[in-house]
């Protein structure tokens, strides 16, 4: 389940909020290994709120699996502990609730809805989101493009950028500080804070569910506009309900149950190598078509360009198959939106690709933005 590997740290490399990045060089590890061998160099990842500050020298416990295994993580062989030189016991304060529960890095931290909180008094009887906009996404991906839409449509109509809170599933990455979008996007002034919810955690705010994290979104972080999506990674076996993104669907039930205005961004895509993520990917089909009870917006990008009317066409044909019981909202995203996209502070990729490469993918999650602060 695990490959572990011993190693020493060469050198520190690039950090950002939560997280910093290492070249670590293998010492040991187990006989017959066919990866990751003693004497290779890996690039390592910390998160030092965890593990400690890592510097020159340390001795590292890492995790290596995906790299033995070929996956992703971003190509991280991801630090488990400085075993030399332990970091010193957080300091006491408030806070019982425990994320990541029951593995070896279950973190404690001070949940925003439990009653050592300062806030626990706002959301004990919290219930409603007074019709805020939640834009739900599948992909981590899509929340750029989502806030680029949201930002470029304000702009346009002579209005304020609106205030986001980033609502962070625990359906990929559970730590939010390995998300380099999030913290360029705070460190823009384009997020507002970001909530983490269920297992995932290192959020601004922490909360149980994604219902008392949307509700703080509201009621404690004065949110605008919410968007809702899974951390980095994301999970899929090519079934049609074994995927990550499902809870994408449930997202939708619960901004509507709280009474928000739940707006479902599509993914699509037009250079997706797989035929199921072609058009509108059967991830949205499934997570919106069979999940979402609560009626949603569907957000479906439009425009008068003639390059784009035959794909485009697919995507409206694909979504109308959600509509009933969803509303099918058609938005224009005309040259100036992905200039937009272009312009945005982080740097844009969904699987691999970016803006250049499939540039219909993060068009339709900015119409969602748009979407958000423009409808009445």
């Amino acid at each position: 389940m695990i490959s572990w590997r011993a190693g020493r740290v060469v050198s520190i490399g690039r950090r950002w909020p939560g997280a910093v990045e290492l070249t670590v060089v293998v010492e040991s590890a187990p006989a017959g290994t066919s990866g990751a061998t003693a004497g290779e160099t890996l690039r390592g990842l910390a998160y030092p709120t965890l593990v400690g500050e890592p510097v020159e020298g340390d001795r590292v416990l890492l995790n290596v699996s995906a790299q033995v295994r070929g996956l992703g993580t971003g190509g991280y062989a991801l630090v488990v502990a400085l075993p030399d030189r332990l970091p010193p016991d957080p300091a006491p304060g408030p806070g019982h609730l425990v994320k990541a529960r029951y593995t070896p890095l279950q973190a404690m931290v001070l949940g925003v809805d439990e009653q050592e909180s300062d806030q626990h008094a706002a959301l004990a009887e919290a219930d409603s989101l007074g019709g805020m906009p939640v834009v739900v996404a599948d992909l981590h991906s899509a929340l750029p493009a989502v806030v680029a839409g949201a930002r470029w449509a304000a702009a346009r109509d002579g209005r304020p950028a609106p205030r986001v809170a980033y609502v962070m599933t625990d359906g990929g990455a559970l730590p939010a500080w390995f998300s380099r979008t999030v913290a360029d996007l705070r460190a823009a002034g384009w997020l507002a804070t970001t909530v983490t919810v269920g297992q995932a955690f290192g959020g601004d705010l922490e909360a149980v569910t994604v219902h008392t994290g949307l509700l703080a979104a509201r009621h404690v972080a004065d949110a605008d506009l919410a968007v809702v999506a899974q951390g980095p990674g994301n999970l899929g076996t090519g079934t049609r309900w074994g995927f990550s993104g499902v809870a994408a669907g449930e997202a939708v039930n619960a901004a509507g149950t709280l009474g928000g205005r739940a707006i479902a961004s599509l993914r699509v895509s037009a250079a997706d190598p797989r035929e199921r993520h072609q058009g509108v990917s059967h991830h949205s089909l499934t997570a919106y078509g069979r999940v979402a009870l609560h009626p949603a917006d569907v957000v479906v990008p439009v425009s008068d360009d003639p390059a784009r009317a035959q794909f485009l066409a697919r995507v409206a044909a694909d979504a109308g198959s959600l509509c009933p019981p969803h509303r099918r909202v058609d938005i224009d995203t005309p040259s100036g939106l992905r200039d937009a996209l272009a312009a945005a502070p982080v740097r844009l990729s969904t699987m691999g690709r970016g803006l250049d490469d499939d540039p219909e993918a993060f068009l339709a999650a900015a119409a969602a933005g748009v979407h958000a602060v423009t409808a009445v």
